[in-house]
């Protein structure tokens, strides 16, 4: 399974891109790629934007590809979108797209989602106590319609909207909610 990390966005109401917020625990970049790893995920795809180079830095060392959507400012869409295509040469049946600014998502979540559905078919998504969120699995008959309809900051939100997603809870293991602003000092 391959796992794709969005981390292209500027990060408006956060001060910074959200790729390159530290906290406590590290940097949310370089967690993001290992919880996708411990996860299940044997290769990870970054998809980076705003500050991509700063960005880059933090992942140095690290078995990862990375992508930079050019067109990022658009939104969480043209990472997507930027993602995907760059795995149209993976042989994988499927990708696990998740984002930067989960900083409390945990590998037990992207175990459970991955368990939910295999092959190319497959489409499968977390839920935190009832609401949906990320990561989100994507069977590889999925793609062609998640690039047609990957706008702004909805990503594949219209497209899983008209299918049949297996929800997966995982609201006993995490929150599931993006980090948006700073933490209160």
């Amino acid at each position: 399974m391959e796992g794709l990390l969005l981390a292209a966005g500027e990060g408006r109401r956060m001060g910074m891109p959200k790729a390159l917020v530290t906290d406590q625990d590290g940097a949310w970049l370089v967690r993001g790629v290992e919880t996708l790893r411990r996860g299940g995920c044997a290769r990870v795809t970054v998809v980076l934007g705003a500050e991509a180079e700063r960005a880059r830095t933090l992942l140095a060392g690290l078995d990862v590809a990375v992508v930079v959507a050019a067109d990022w400012a658009e939104g969480m869409g043209a990472s997507l979108r930027t993602g995907l295509r760059s795995l149209t040469g993976s042989t994988d049946a499927g990708i696990l797209v998740s984002l930067v600014d989960l900083p409390d998502l945990v590998p037990e979540v992207v175990a459970r989602v991955i368990a939910a559905g295999t092959g190319p078919a497959a489409l499968a998504r977390a839920t935190y106590d009832g609401t949906p969120g990320h990561p989100v699995l994507l069977g590889r008959d999925h793609w062609a319609g998640v690039l047609e309809t990957a706008v702004g900051d909805q990503g594949a939100r219209a497209y899983l909207a008209t299918r049949p997603v297996v929800l997966v809870e995982c609201g006993d293991l995490a929150s599931g909610r993006d980090v948006d602003t700073p933490a209160p000092s």
